[in-house]
């Protein structure tokens, strides 16, 4: 079979029986097109039942030197697969060329990060004088003190406060309660909020409990949170994109610079390598404060 009829074929059969999308399909054509390409540049009059491992490891080889990203090389071999898999479907070949090979690394592409002084112009853009401003000093502070997700955020409990001993109880992921530690600034600007905004609102059932309300009494969305990291980013001069997950990576990142051990960080943080790992030992709560204490900027 000509690498035409072949390609053909396989563009049929994602459309007709796969059902993807016209850009999918474009994409999957693409990647067959390119592999015939390099053949035809290279002089290898190979079909495409001929195709070997050694070939493709040449091709991918050489997207590499294009300077192809790691992702893009992903996806091409992603789609190489698709065509081989859909000869092997219909008898065109006995064994698949690219079982044996595997995608680069692509790697995570983290957060951006504020530096301490950042964090403090974020926090200086706030206007104290108004609701919404003590509301947002008071979350934004908690975000940047115990590394929350914005989805534990918002769904933090008054009952689930011990100021006194300085943690908070929060759901995470899979449902998994962990203890936080919450620094005393936060503290304080929480305080701030819960007694001079919270206390007046019009609470509607269902949200008593909840810590952060909207000016109707409603728990907070996610979608508040996120608009008023933006707007006090835009009011700070930061050039930066900021989510609550900036802020919870900050808090991260800046414990660790300051020397706090890995494993704290890993725990305060709710990763699941901590419950499902076992070369990870539960910390007590003595410790969890102590690296708040000692290494938190704002502790």
């Amino acid at each position: 079979m000509t690498w035409p009829q072949a390609i053909r074929q396989f563009q049929g059969y994602l459309l007709l029986e796969k059902s993807l999308s016209p850009n999918s399909v474009e994409a999957y054509v693409r990647d067959a097109t390119k592999l015939h390409q390099f053949l035809l540049g290279e002089g290898v009059p190979a079909r495409p039942e001929q195709v070997t491992t050694r070939l493709l490891r040449d091709f991918l080889a050489t997207l590499q030197g294009l300077g192809l990203g790691a992702t893009s090389q992903a996806r091409t071999l992603s789609g190489l697969k698709a065509f081989f898999s859909f000869m092997i479907m219909e008898d065109l070949i006995a064994l698949d060329p690219t079982d044996t090979l595997e995608a680069p690394k692509t790697g995570r592409h983290l957060p951006d990060t504020l530096s301490y002084p950042e964090v403090e112009t974020l926090l200086g853009a706030v206007d104290l004088s108004t609701d919404e401003g003590l509301r947002a000093r008071a979350l934004l502070e908690v975000l940047y003190s115990s590394g929350l997700r914005v989805s534990e955020l918002c769904e933090l409990k008054l009952s689930n406060i011990a100021a006194e001993q300085g943690f908070v109880k929060v759901l995470g992921k899979g449902n998994k309660e962990r203890l936080v530690p919450v620094g005393r600034e936060a503290l304080k600007h929480l305080n701030f909020y819960l007694r001079g905004v919270r206390g007046h609102l019009d609470v509607k059932p269902g949200a008593e409990d909840h810590v952060f309300l909207s000016q109707r009494g409603r728990p907070l969305s996610r979608i508040t949170v996120f608009t008023t990291l933006k707007k006090l980013a835009a009011q700070a001069g930061l050039r930066k994109t900021i989510s609550p997950h900036t802020l919870r990576h900050s808090f991260a990142t800046h414990l660790i610079e300051g020397g706090a051990d890995l494993r704290a960080v890993q725990e305060m943080l709710g990763h699941a390598s901590i419950t499902t790992t076992e070369i990870y030992t539960h910390l007590d709560r003595d410790y969890l404060r102590q690296v708040i204490t000692e290494f938190h900027p704002r502790s």
